[in-house]
C-alpha cells in the first residue's frame, strides 16, 4: 500500500478535505487490511507521479491536530486517477466560431430529419 496516495484518498473523502489524526489512523488501518487490490491500486497511482512527496510538495497541510488536502493535492490526485484535465484552448476567431456554429446547426437539423 502506498502511504502517500492513501493519505490523499482518505483526505479527499472528508468534508473540506480535513481529517483528524484519529480518523486518518482508523481509515488507514481499514485500507491496510482490505486486501491486495488496494495496495496494487495505490502503487499504480503512485507510479504516475515521480518523486511523490505529499509534505514537501504541499499536497497536504497540517492543521489543528489533523491534515487537510490542498488544491494542489486534489490536482495531483486527479492526475493519478487519470481524470481528464480541462485544457485552456485559444479563443476562436469570429469566423471559425461562426463556421462551427453553422456545422453544429446543420448536424442537428440532419439528426431531426433522421439523416446520419
Amino acid at each position: 500500500m502506498n502511504f502517500q496516495v492513501t493519505v490523499l484518498k482518505i483526505l479527499v473523502s472528508y468534508p473540506d478535505g480535513f481529517a483528524s489524526m484519529a480518523e486518518l489512523k482508523r481509515d488507514m488501518a481499514i485500507l491496510a487490511t482490505s486486501g491486495r487490490e488496494w495496495a496494487e491500486r495505490t502503487a499504480r497511482m503512485a507510479a504516475r507521479v515521480q518523486n511523490l512527496d505529499i509534505f514537501s510538495q504541499k499536497l497536504i497541510e497540517r492543521v489543528n491536530g489533523g491534515w487537510r488536502i490542498t488544491e494542489e493535492g486534489r490536482a495531483v490526485l486527479d492526475l493519478m486517477e487519470g481524470r481528464p484535465v480541462v485544457a485552456q484552448l485559444p479563443p476562436e476567431t469570429n469566423e471559425s466560431a461562426s463556421e462551427q456554429g453553422e456545422a453544429d446547426q446543420a448536424s442537428r437539423n440532419s439528426c431531426r430529419r433522421g439523416e446520419r
